[in-house]
C-alpha cells in the first residue's frame, strides 16, 4: 500500500514540475510574442487604465484625461489643441501617439523606471507609477503670436533662445485638434481619414518635418562660410563679381532682383540680397569648404532630436560648379526645415555657437518633483565669434536700410534676412516667403530670440509673395513678445525667458496603480505624393534699393520646392 501511494506522490511532483517548466516558458519565453498578439487586449486595457500625466506650457497644464466609461477607460483630452498640436501630438487608442506625446511616453503613461519610488519597484510589484508630467520650453504668448500671424495660412514658425537653445515657439499652420483621434471609436477612424487626406496636410510638423527650399536666407551660411575662409576679409570692400552674372560652365544667367549688384561688397549684397555676389562667393570658397560650412550649421545632420525627430536639412555633397553656384543662394537641391534656419539666425545671435535646441525643460514625478531636467549643451560652432559680430551688423543693416525694413522694433535691436524661394514643376508652385531673425533689447546683453518664418500662401498673387512683406511681420510679433517678456522678468527681478522655468504643476491626486502597459510606435500620416521639379529660370520680386553704381538688374527666383519633407531640384535664381 506504501509503495503504490508513493508512486502517486511521485507522480504528483512530476506533474507539478512539468506545471512550473510551462509556466516559467509562458513567462520568460513566450511572454513578448502574447504581449505583441494582436488578440492580446490586456496591454491596451492596462495602458489606458489610468489618466495620463499633462504636458505644461508656461506653468499650465495644455493637455487633460476623460474618464469614457469604457473598456478602454481614460481618453486623451487637449486644451486649445490646434496651437500646440506641434508640440504635444496626439495621444491615440487606435493610432498611437506622436511628438511629445511619443517622445516622453514613458512619463505621461507611468511605466517609466525613473517615476518609481525605489529601484526595480515596479517590476516586482507588477505595477506602475502615476503618470508624470512634462514641462515644456514653449512660451504661451509667442506661440499665440505665431499661430495669430500665420492666420491659417500654409507655413511654420519656430524661435529659439540662442545662448540656451530652448525652443520658445513651434508653429506649423493649418492644424488639427488632437483630441478628435483619442478614442477608439468610428468617428475616430472618420476623423483620421478626413485630417490624413486633407490636401493642407494639418497634420504635417511644418516646423520640424517639411523642408523648404530657403532661397536668400541660405546666403547667411554662404556669407559666413566666405568670411571664415578668408575669400572675403573686408565686408565693404567690392567682390570683383560681373552683373549679368553667367553660371560656371553654362550658358544660363543668374537675375537679380535688386540694382546695383555689379562688384558689390559683401554688406551691400547681404543688405539687397543679391544673387550674383553670393554665388560668386560659393564658388570661390568651393564645393568642400561649402559642404563643411553647411554642416557646421547642421545640415545633413539626421540625428538631431529635441527630443522628437527632426527632418534632416540638406546641402549636397556632389555638385558641379554651377550647381554650388544655386546651392549657395537657396537653391538647386538645397533644402531646410524652418527649426534649421532659426539654428542659423541663433548662430549669428550666439557669436557663432549653436546650443542644442530642446523642447522639453524638464519631467516631474504627478507632484511636482524634478526626474529629468535637460542641460544646456552646444551643438556646434557654426563660425568664428569675429564672423558672427560681423553678420550681426549686416543683418542690423538688412533690417535697417534694406529688405527686411517689416521687422523692425522700436528700442531693440534687430537683424534679419528676407528670402523667396520658387519650387514646383517647372517652378510654377507660389514662391515660399522666408525670413530669419534675432532681437535684443538695448539694454540687454544678448540677444533673446532667434526665429524663422516661411509662409507658402497658396492663395496669394505670385507678385505679392516676399520675405519682407508675407513672413517679416509675423517674426516681428514673435520677437516683440519676447522682448516684453524679457522686460517684464527683469522688472520683477525673475529670470527672463532665456532661463525662465515654468512653475511645476500643481499636485494631483494619487491614483491607483495598475499593471504596465505597453508604449506604441509614433505614428506618421502618409506622405503626399511629390512632383518632380524641373529646372528652369524664372522671374521674381524683391524690395528695389538705391542704385550707386551699376546698371539696373532684373529680377529673378526658383528653386527648389518639398512636399512632405521632401524635395528636388530647382532652377536658377533666388530673391531676398
Amino acid at each position: 500500500m506504501i509503495r503504490y501511494i508513493r508512486r502517486a506522490a511521485a507522480l504528483c511532483l512530476l506533474l507539478l514540475a512539468a506545471l512550473l517548466v510551462n509556466a516559467a516558458r509562458v513567462m520568460l519565453v513566450e511572454a513578448g510574442e502574447l504581449d505583441a498578439n494582436p488578440a492580446n487586449r490586456r496591454s491596451a486595457i492596462a495602458r489606458w487604465a489610468e489618466p495620463r500625466g499633462e504636458i505644461v506650457v508656461d506653468g499650465k497644464p495644455v493637455t487633460g484625461s476623460r474618464d469614457s466609461g469604457q473598456q478602454l477607460r481614460w481618453e486623451r483630452t487637449y486644451r486649445r489643441g490646434p496651437l500646440y498640436a506641434p508640440v504635444t501630438g496626439y495621444a491615440s487608442q487606435t493610432y498611437g501617439t506622436t511628438m511629445v506625446e511619443h517622445a516622453e511616453d514613458g512619463i505621461l503613461a507611468g511605466t517609466d523606471p525613473m517615476l518609481a519610488p525605489l529601484p526595480l519597484w515596479n517590476d516586482l510589484t507588477r505595477g506602475r507609477s502615476p503618470g508624470g508630467d512634462v514641462v515644456t520650453t514653449i512660451r504661451a504668448p509667442m506661440q499665440e503670436a505665431a499661430y495669430r500671424g500665420l492666420g491659417g495660412k500654409r507655413g511654420a514658425v519656430v524661435a529659439l533662445e540662442p545662448s540656451s537653445g530652448r525652443i520658445l515657439t513651434l508653429v506649423s499652420s493649418p492644424s488639427y485638434e488632437p483630441g478628435v483621434l483619442s478614442g477608439n471609436g468610428p468617428d475616430v477612424k472618420d476623423a483620421w481619414t478626413r485630417l490624413t487626406t486633407s490636401p493642407n496636410q494639418p497634420m504635417l510638423n511644418r516646423a520640424l518635418r517639411q523642408t523648404y527650399p530657403p532661397g536668400s536666407t541660405f546666403k547667411i551660411v554662404t556669407a559666413a562660410a566666405a568670411l571664415d575662409a578668408g575669400v572675403v576679409r573686408d565686408v565693404d570692400a567690392p567682390t570683383d563679381t560681373p552683373d549679368p552674372f553667367v553660371l560656371p560652365g553654362t550658358r544660363q544667367v543668374l537675375p537679380n532682383a535688386a540694382r546695383g549688384c555689379e562688384d558689390a561688397s559683401l554688406a551691400y549684397a547681404l543688405q539687397w540680397s543679391c544673387n550674383t555676389v553670393m554665388a560668386g562667393l560659393g564658388v570661390d570658397v568651393g564645393l568642400a569648404g561649402m559642404v563643411e560650412a553647411a554642416e557646421r550649421f547642421g545640415f545633413d545632420d539626421t540625428t538631431l532630436r529635441v527630443p522628437s525627430w527632426v527632418a534632416k536639412s540638406n546641402f549636397d555633397r556632389d555638385m558641379s560648379p554651377d550647381q554650388l553656384a544655386l546651392s549657395s543662394i537657396g537653391q538647386f537641391n538645397t533644402t531646410a526645415t524652418p527649426l534649421q534656419m532659426a539654428m542659423v539666425a541663433a548662430a549669428v545671435a550666439n557669436t557663432g555657437e549653436i546650443a542644442q535646441p530642446y523642447l522639453v525643460d524638464r519631467t516631474t514625478t504627478s507632484g511636482g518633483t524634478t526626474v529629468d531636467r535637460t542641460p544646456r549643451r552646444t551643438y556646434r560652432q557654426a563660425m568664428s565669434p569675429s564672423t558672427a559680430l560681423q553678420l550681426q551688423r549686416l543683418m542690423v543693416r538688412a533690417v535697417d536700410e534694406g529688405t527686411g525694413s517689416n521687422a523692425a522694433i522700436p528700442g531693440a535691436r534687430v537683424g534679419g534676412k528676407t528670402g523667396t524661394a520658387q519650387h514646383g514643376l517647372g517652378n510654377t508652385g507660389t514662391p515660399y516667403a522666408w525670413f530669419i531673425a534675432w532681437a535684443q533689447a538695448e539694454d540687454s546683453g544678448r540677444p533673446a530670440v532667434a526665429v524663422a518664418v516661411v509662409v507658402e500662401d497658396a492663395e496669394a498673387s505670385r507678385t505679392d509673395i516676399s520675405g519682407g512683406g508675407s513672413a517679416a511681420p509675423i517674426a516681428r510679433d514673435v520677437m516683440r513678445e519676447a522682448l516684453r517678456l524679457e522686460a517684464e522678468a527683469r522688472a520683477s527681478g525673475t529670470p527672463g525667458p532665456r532661463g525662465a522655468r515654468a512653475p511645476a504643476p500643481q499636485t494631483k491626486a494619487p491614483r491607483p496603480a495598475g499593471p504596465p502597459g505597453g508604449r506604441a510606435p509614433e505614428a506618421t500620416p502618409p506622405p503626399h505624393p511629390r512632383k518632380a521639379p524641373v529646372t528652369r529660370p524664372a522671374g521674381g520680386r524683391a524690395a528695389t534699393p538705391p542704385a550707386p553704381r551699376g546698371a539696373p538688374g532684373t529680377g529673378g527666383t526658383s528653386g527648389t520646392g518639398g512636399t512632405g519633407g521632401t524635395s528636388g531640384t530647382g532652377g536658377t535664381g533666388g530673391t531676398g
